[in-house]
């Protein structure tokens, strides 16, 4: 099946990896150049443009262009240059972390061109070119049935791993869901080993205990996998600076659960706690300090001048 890429930063990049290597033509689209020489390097018959009209010309109908870029404006400013160029019965795929709203307008609109437009939330990050990638997938039925060829190469299987689970929306809205439970299960991860950590009078290995429970324990997974990697190489982490970014889904997802009056305190938190994280000043901690002091004078640490 005919695919036209477009990002080719490392999650793209090694999804069209992946799809060449299950047989399907790639056609990928930089600006420069050199945004296009992993692709080409692969020696695995990928094709490489650098102007969008010629992506198209590559293609044929009906086209499949797949966008792997920043969400927000930069996909805007996409389907505003490349829907002109686009047939009818064309699929845009955004297979990026955009919001979901903004996937429901972003398919009405192409679907006034006569376009199609499927949202796919996608998990599996630098490791996917190996493990497959999670999908989820929001779209017209008829759409998502042409892409099936795509999904089932992408997935960890050809039946599991993906599905196409509602409308247009509903599967950034699914993936937008699985980024909170993934920053609640990260945050209590994370105070876990914290807590064994500061018990020094145990001298535990945080990296024999990872391992431990990554075998029969009903914390097991792949994310207790990862964390058993990153202890085997640094158990005190002194090299890695405390500050958690995010890239937006657990707000939307703390913003929808106040929506709908849903409570969902740990998600909530865990969000809460990455923005502390990156809090440097921390003036609420020193105004704190100082409350203490004025009510009971307790005493409070000098900052060194």
């Amino acid at each position: 099946m005919d695919l036209g890429m477009i990002g080719l930063g490392r999650m793209g990049g090694n999804m069209a990896e992946r799809l060449l290597r299950g047989g399907h033509r790639v056609v990928g689209y930089a600006r420069r150049p050199e945004g296009l020489e992993r692709l080409l390097r692969l020696g695995l018959g990928a094709e490489g443009v650098t102007a969008l009209p010629a992506l198209i010309e590559k293609l044929r109908p009906p086209r499949v262009v797949w966008l792997m870029i920043p969400s927000g404006e930069p996909v805007d400013q996409m389907l505003a240059v490349l829907t002109p160029l686009l047939a009818k019965a064309d699929v845009v795929v955004d297979g990026g972390n955009s919001y979901y709203r903004d996937s429901m307008r972003r398919a009405a609109m192409v679907a006034e061109r006569g376009l199609r437009y499927v949202d796919v939330g996608t998990s599996g990050g630098i490791w996917g070119l190996t493990e497959g990638y999670s999908m989820m997938v929001g779209g017209e039925a008829g759409a998502v049935a042409l892409l099936r060829p795509l999904f089932e190469t992408l997935a960890p299987g050809k039946d599991r791993g993906w599905g196409h689970v509602g409308p247009s929306g509903a599967g950034h809205f699914v993936k937008m869901i699985h980024n909170g439970i993934e920053y609640g299960m990260m945050q209590a991860m994370a105070e876990g080993f914290a807590i064994m950590q500061r018990k020094e009078a145990f001298h535990f290995d945080l990296h024999q205990i990872a391992e431990i429970w990554r075998y029969g324990s009903v914390v097991r997974s792949w994310l207790l996998d990862l964390t058993a990697r990153a202890l085997a190489q640094d158990q005190e982490l002194h090299t890695v600076a405390p500050h958690v970014a995010d890239s937006g889904e657990g707000r939307w997802t703390v913003f929808e659960a106040i929506d709908l009056d849903v409570s969902a305190p740990v998600i909530t938190l865990a969000l809460q706690e990455r923005l502390r994280s990156r809090d440097d000043y921390a003036f609420a901690d020193r105004l704190l300090a100082m409350m203490r002091y004025q009510f009971g004078g307790h005493e409070f640490k000098r900052e060194p001048s």
